[in-house]
């Protein structure tokens, strides 16, 4: 994978924290920044896909109109925490 350098701007105040926090983790503060980034670029992808995935159901709920009432995903639920080995409850219309 190529690696690209590239600069960001920060102010004094992060500057000393990353700083103190690469001391501590006996790291550098180039190690802590790009830690910092993958884990939040991570995060928010996850978070986007999840969005996506809330709006591709929306759009076929609003197709289908095919759906599962809280009570019946709370009744599934219950039998999961019980240890019982049951398949998700059928959307229906």
């Amino acid at each position: 994978m190529a690696k690209m350098a590239t600069s960001v701007k920060i102010n004094d105040e992060l500057k000393d924290r990353i700083q103190h926090l690469a001391g501590l983790r006996r790291r550098s503060p180039h190690w802590i920044m790009r830690e910092a980034i993958s884990q939040y670029v991570e995060r928010e992808e996850k978070r986007e896909a999840f969005r996506q995935e809330t709006l591709h159901a929306w759009e076929r709920f609003k197709e289908t109109g095919q759906h599962v009432t809280m009570d019946e995903v709370d009744a599934w639920l219950q039998k999961l925490e019980t240890g019982k080995n049951v398949n998700p409850p059928e959307c229906h219309d």
